[in-house]
């Protein structure tokens, strides 16, 4: 199975040309720049009508708009995964989103916590600390999530946040995968990544 995986594309997602064949399309959050419904609204009709079987997002931290909201009349192939999980290919998917209001709370912790222990493919905005987290001298991502992450070992972690991080690396059985397209000063856009699992 062949999956194709991108993150950050902050409003620009139609400058996105050109993808590869894939079994699965995975957004893994800030779609939008602003946070605002109309930005959803454009990137949803956008990621809906990309030719994969398919397709599965999550919210990133400038992804307000869609904190607490029911996301209905997708099409059947598209999956909206709010710390929830779904099957597909005998793959188990589970998505927690980045929303502000969680993590100034220890909701976020907590829902680090219920990741389900049978996950193949963990999709946060995210990234866990040590990997592919690394900016301004600092590495942003959570402890938390990377204890569980040890816990639950994921064949694969999809995350972004971290635009400076793009790419791809393998640790302890487990591929971690930043696939922030857009590069840290929002001016251009790279090609995201496509993984074999």
């Amino acid at each position: 199975m062949k999956i194709l995986h991108l993150s950050d594309t902050h409003g620009c997602h139609r400058r996105q040309t050109d993808f590869p064949e894939a079994d699965i399309a995975i957004h893994s959050g800030d779609f939008t720049m602003n946070g605002s419904k109309q930005e959803a609204i454009d990137f949803l009709n956008w990621f809906c009508d990309l030719d994969y079987p398919h397709k599965i997002f999550i919210c990133g931290n400038h992804d307000e708009c869609l904190y607490g909201a029911s996301i209905d009349e997708l099409d059947a192939n598209v999956h909206y995964l709010c710390n929830s999980g779904i099957e597909l290919y005998g793959i188990r998917f589970y998505g927690i989103p980045m929303f502000v209001g969680d993590c100034i709370t220890e909701q976020q912790s907590l829902n680090h916590s219920r990741i389900s222990i049978d996950t193949d493919v963990l999709i946060t905005h995210t990234p866990p600390f040590g990997f592919l987290d690394f900016d301004d001298s600092i590495n942003y991502g959570s402890e938390k999530l990377l204890s569980r992450i040890s816990v639950v070992a994921p064949r694969l972690h999809l995350f972004g946040h971290i635009h400076a991080q793009h790419g791809i690396k393998v640790h302890s059985g487990t591929t971690f995968s930043n696939g922030a397209v857009m590069n840290g000063d929002y001016t251009n856009l790279v090609s995201p990544n496509l993984i074999k699992i």
